[in-house]
């Protein structure tokens, strides 16, 4: 989950005068900024959410769905003790720190682990460390036993570890009452103190004893932001990635950016404008990003178990739109997505149906009950998209002035959404090479194609409230290359070129493999063995091409080589193009 920028050489740009620019279709959008650093697993870095899923469950579900599908990450319900009751928001009031709960025992916890990780999965875990359970609770029995009082939790804390504020946070744009005083009666912990600090960290490092990979920081807005640098700096791993449950809204003191000095935090702006988009107009996702955190610090998502509750963002009810945000969401080159399965209610108290004060029931897929978005042919089409597209720029934006929307993901994929009640047909332009493209979202075995030509267009009806996705790793079988098959050749690329912290060298050509001349669509080379800057291409056979190098910095400017454009064709015994200089 961590994102690690490549090391750049400190190295001085060797000035260029005389600038020659080939000749190129104007990019079609902006520079966005980009996602998709592989976990350490090689998997993709999109988190599943499964809200109430007992450790047994979960286990079962990352072997069977979770990890063939390509989900990087699970982010587990709070494992510690709570107090008892019926109601989903009890596992949110610890009264003690042991990992023995509703949704399992401390050995399942750790079984859950070890299966997920065997599937290629990494476990998140929910942390609740903000308060524990609070007055309206008064005192009693945790639901593996623990006796606990308002101000007495054994072996953990006493009154002198809460703050001095005994009421209610009433006035959200008072900073110290939304970090001292009580969250809905919950008694808030004195996250100043360095004994509380150590409490927590020694309940995080039993998590990362366990093999849990990151944390989820609930109610992370009512601790102040040097607190939780503090209690992580005591973590056996102290660099472990947590996303942090920042709600900032217009007015208030408290905004998530504060809190980028120990994690990301989650952009609920986002989610809250996906709502307002799709009720709407879509044409103006193109820039969901703008005014927000940096991409490479957002927490994403559709919804979650709160915000499905209380209506400020869209949830599984919204039906065709609910899939289409996530389709957008998992395209869309901003933050870390996190797909949201929980179950549905009409009552949104009641925990899981089947639940008892001290257990939950195994999620089933087969009922009802359980949304089990994690398995919808759409949801699974996407996450292998977000993968495979990992790394690249949108490019090719085109809009119909309301509710279609159609892009690519350099030359690796391309979407289109179609947010009306009406079906639509359209030729698109993309960057993609010609072949035969499963659509994957329309099915998942492949059943529904789209031809790509030569020039990267295709032709495509879209139904409504539908859309379609392709790229390059889903290709039909009769174009999917084989092994030795001479379709397709593996084109190296080396140029020697200096560049000064925060450029990296690109290349960028006249074929769709290269971007079509679009530099958002240049393919990004490797500096390992820098000032040589490597990387191959997959280009037809016999393809003859132009390219040529480009420079790109931090904010998205573009510098070209000078001189003409560089010509090379594909042979089955390609070597590459040669080694190339800068110039």
């Amino acid at each position: 989950m961590a994102r690690v920028a490549a090391a750049l050489a400190l190295a001085f740009l060797v000035a260029c005068s005389g600038l020659s620019t080939p000749p190129r279709a104007a990019d079609a959008a902006p520079p966005v900024p980009t996602t998709g650093a592989e976990s350490p697993q090689g998997r993709g870095d999109v988190i599943l959410n499964l809200f109430q899923w007992t450790w047994d469950a979960v286990a079962a579900e990352c072997t069977s769905t979770i990890g063939p599908a390509g989900f990087g990450y699970v982010q587990v319900s709070p494992p510690q003790e709570t107090i008892r009751g019926t109601e989903w928001w009890t596992s949110y009031q610890p009264v003690s720190y042991r990992i023995e709960g509703k949704l399992g025992t401390r050995a399942e916890f750790a079984a859950m682990v070890d299966s997920c990780n065997s599937a290629g999965v990494e476990v998140i875990a929910d942390a609740v460390i903000n308060h524990t359970t609070g007055v309206g609770n008064g005192s009693g029995t945790g639901v593996a036993g623990t006796p606990y009082g308002v101000d007495d939790f054994p072996g953990l804390y006493g009154a002198e570890d809460f703050h001095d504020c005994r009421t209610d946070i009433s006035d959200y744009t008072n900073r110290w009452q939304v970090q001292n005083c009580r969250l809905v009666g919950l008694q808030d912990l004195r996250t100043e103190s360095d004994d509380v600090r150590t409490t927590i960290a020694a309940y995080m490092n039993d998590l990362l004893d366990l093999g849990v990979a990151g944390f989820r920081i609930d109610a992370a807005k009512h601790i102040p932001a040097e607190d939780l640098v503090a209690i992580k700096a005591e973590l056996s791993d102290p660099d472990v990635y947590w996303v942090q449950e920042v709600i900032g809204a217009p007015g208030e003191p408290i905004q998530p950016s504060e809190y980028l000095g120990s994690g990301d935090s989650h952009e609920f702006a986002y989610s809250r404008e996906l709502k307002t988009r799709f009720d709407g107009r879509i044409k103006d996702l193109r820039t969901i990003g703008d005014g927000k955190l940096l991409s490479a610090s957002a927490g994403v998502f559709v919804d979650n178990h709160d915000t499905e509750r209380n209506a400020e963002t869209m949830n599984e009810t919204w039906g065709a739109k609910y899939v289409l945000a996530n389709t957008f969401m998992l395209s869309w080159p901003y933050g870390s997505p996190s797909v949201y399965s929980g179950y549905r209610f009409t009552d949104k108290d009641a925990g899981v149906p089947g639940s008892t004060e001290t257990t939950v029931p195994d999620a089933d897929c087969a009922s009802a009950t359980w949304t089990c978005t994690q398995r919808w042919t759409e949801i699974q089409g996407m996450v292998g998209f977000h993968n495979q597209v990992a790394g690249t720029e949108v490019t090719n934006w085109w809009d119909d002035g309301g509710n279609h929307i159609a892009y690519g993901r350099g030359a690796k994929g391309y979407v289109s959404i179609n947010n009306t009640g009406a079906s639509v047909t359209r030729t698109y332009q993309t960057s993609l090479p010609s072949g035969t493209y499963c659509d994957v979202i329309a099915a998942d075995d492949c059943s529904q194609t789209i031809t790509v030509a030569a020039d990267g267009t295709f032709t495509a009806t879209l139904p409504a409230y539908g859309a379609l996705a392709l790229h390059v790793g889903a290709l039909s079988g009769g174009d999917a290359p084989q092994e030795g098959d001479p379709t397709t050749v593996a084109v190296d690329f080396a140029v020697t070129a200096s560049t000064v912290w925060g450029q990296d060298v690109y290349v960028v050509g006249s074929i769709p493999q290269l971007g079509a001349w679009s530099t958002g669509a240049a393919v990004k080379l490797s500096a390992a063995t820098y000032p040589t800057w490597t990387g191959a291409v997959d280009v037809p056979a016999g393809t003859t091409f132009e390219y040529k190098y480009i420079k790109k910095d931090a904010s998205g400017a573009v510098t070209w080589e000078s001189g003409a454009n560089r010509t090379a064709t594909a042979t089955s015994s390609d070597d590459g193009t040669g080694q190339d200089t800068w110039r």
